[in-house]
């Protein structure tokens, strides 16, 4: 995205979440061609209706398979002839067992949802950002990957993993032209988030829309000088 006269071409994973949702809005308000993955090609329908056109694409596939990401990939490429950006977003979270009772069921399910699904979509993408010599990619990280917390180690140690992985990355990309860098949010206003945290105070957490302006900064040639860095985000 070096060039802002140019139409963007914009690879979102997660796209059907509530921060999934934000990101493209926001893409789509600056004119971007959007490919939007999620796991269920029904619920992107749901949520995006009538913007599988000639513009958009809305594509399925499992984020942790290198072999659905290569298909996907190899589908915006074809429609779009490059790919400036990619947001991934797409992860999981859950609150755990105590680490000395943590079940490598658990371990595996975070680490695979939350740092392998980075390596598996981004080296589907990342290959031809390096030959065009530009493109950003920004990951969704969290807060909390700085520090362990009760029943959350498998989270915690996935989110830093994520974490180490983009700061690699970055130094591997940078002499090629592309950036990538994180977003760290504390907690975000979503309606799960609501859902499962009651009685706490949602003025207090992180509006998607926020979190969708921070992302486009970094996708944006605006961040062209930052390389592996975690932008926090908290009120």
């Amino acid at each position: 995205m070096t060039d802002t006269t140019t139409m963007s071409h914009v690879v979102i994973t997660g796209a059907a979440g509530a921060l999934g949702r934000a990101v493209a809005q926001h893409f789509l308000g600056q004119g971007a061609r959007l490919a939007l993955v999620d796991h269920r090609a029904d619920r992107l329908a749901e949520v995006f209706p009538g913007l599988d056109n000639s513009q958009h694409l809305l594509l399925a596939g499992d984020v942790t398979s290198a072999a659905d990401m290569t298909e996907l990939a190899g589908q915006a490429l074809k429609a779009f002839g490059r790919i400036d950006a990619l947001v991934h977003i797409a992860g999981g979270f859950e609150m755990g067992e105590a680490t000395h009772a943590l079940t490598r069921a658990s371990w595996d399910r975070m680490m695979n949802l939350n740092a392998w699904s980075f390596v598996a979509v981004t080296q589907a993408v990342l290959p031809s950002m390096i030959e065009h010599g530009a493109g950003r990619v920004v990951a969704v990280t969290a807060k909390v990957a700085a520090r362990g917390l009760p029943a959350m180690a498998a989270y915690i140690a996935s989110k830093s993993a994520l974490q180490r992985l983009v700061e690699a990355m970055a130094a591997e990309a940078a002499p090629h032209g592309v950036a990538i860098n994180s977003v760290a949010p504390s907690v975000l206003d979503t309606p799960a988030n609501r859902q499962a945290m009651p009685d706490a105070n949602p003025t207090e957490w992180v509006s998607t829309a926020v979190a969708a302006q921070t992302i486009g900064f970094l996708a944006s040639p605006a961040a062209a000088a930052l390389h592996g860095q975690h932008l926090t985000l908290d009120t």
